[in-house]
């Protein structure tokens, strides 16, 4: 499975090919040649390809607690053949 070290500002650093998140945390902690793991872990995360993709994904949406606000799509008059106005649609 592929694994991917991000940074704080969820920018990939680096990817992997491994067996299992373990070995893939294992790998990078030894590759930036950190002391100790805490160290790591305060500034990297290291995720599935997957994961990182549906977090990306998620991010990118509009939250569903934004309001819809049609009302500016339509007319000002919405009967479109009223004698009184004339229609943006002509």
């Amino acid at each position: 499975m592929l694994y991917v070290m991000i940074d704080k500002n969820y920018e990939i650093v680096n990817t992997i090919e491994a067996d299992s998140l373990n070995h893939a945390i294992e790998y990078f902690v030894s590759r930036k040649q950190f002391v100790d793991k805490d160290t790591f872990d305060g500034l990297y995360k290291v995720l599935s390809k997957q994961e990182y993709n549906l977090n990306q994904e998620a991010f990118g949406r509009k939250p569903s607690s934004e309001q819809i606000q049609w009302w500016k799509d339509e007319e000002t008059y919405l009967d479109v053949e009223a004698p009184i106005t004339q229609s943006n649609h002509e």
